[in-house]
């Protein structure tokens, strides 16, 4: 139950025509960073959206339809970042969905494509955007895979399946054949390098942890609250009003 992934690592794809890179991500959610450090999973996410033709996402079967384990924030967040930093590519988001139960995969679904739409359409867009649909930017497909401990045989065949429609994806019918905003192989690294420094330089990224808001938020009600009652104290109210006249002889003695 650690950490497997530390930052974001690159390789090619053994035995994947044409020649592919896989990134692979640190989780979203791990209590190595803990919750006081959250701008890395934004930072990340919205690198991997930005350079990638396919972006798999992995989701617990038992996290779908819940908020924070859903990732649901976290795309809200990158998706307005990634419609005002970077020139519109089409992306195919992969939803994979782990350890999947009875639930119908047709059903599971529906319900994740339905979420996806549902926080495209809440995110603010600029005004070039404004009625852009989510399939101008996006096309989403979700696969299912069962459990490794319970059935390792059955996960290792469908993984096999899966890594199946990564080759030649760039052929029509793939699962990248729309992909536009193509970089050459030779650009990729500066392109990506200048990405990465856009990313790190944009504030919106950088959102502090639930505890920090919410202390802040306090903050503020009491400072409020604090000068609402200054401003109807009656010895302040006589200070006002004479200042009005002129100067106020006996004030700071």
């Amino acid at each position: 139950r650690n950490q497997t992934t530390k930052g974001i690592w690159v390789a090619e794809a053994v035995g994947i025509e044409p020649f592919t890179l896989v990134m692979d991500l640190e989780g979203t959610d791990g209590r190595e960073r803990g919750e006081d450090d959250t701008a890395f999973e934004k930072q990340s996410a919205l690198f991997a959206l930005a350079v990638s033709d396919i972006v798999m996402i992995n989701l617990w079967c038992h996290d779908i339809g819940r908020e924070q384990a859903a990732n649901r924030p976290l795309l809200k967040t990158i998706f307005e970042v990634l419609m005002r930093l970077f020139s519109p590519r089409k992306t195919m988001l992969l939803l994979v969905i782990r350890d999947k139960t009875k639930t119908p995969v047709e059903y599971l679904a529906q319900a994740l494509k339905e979420d996806i739409h549902k926080i495209w359409d809440s995110v603010p867009k600029p005004e070039v955007f404004k009625k852009a649909a989510l399939s101008e930017f996006f096309n989403v497909e979700v696969t299912a895979l069962p459990s490794y401990e319970e059935n390792e045989e059955l996960f290792k065949e469908q993984v096999g399946k899966l890594r199946h429609k990564f080759i030649h994806s760039i052929d029509p019918g793939g699962l990248a054949a729309d992909r536009r905003g193509v970089i050459p192989a030779s650009g990729f690294c500066i392109s990506a390098m200048h990405i990465w420094k856009v990313i790190r330089e944009n504030k919106d990224l950088n959102l502090p942890a639930h505890k920090i808001m919410v202390a802040t938020v306090r903050c503020e009600e009491i400072a409020d609250e604090k000068l609402r009652c200054f401003m109807l104290d009656e010895g302040w109210l006589e200070l006002e009003a004479a200042v009005t006249s002129g100067p106020v002889r006996s004030f700071g003695m």
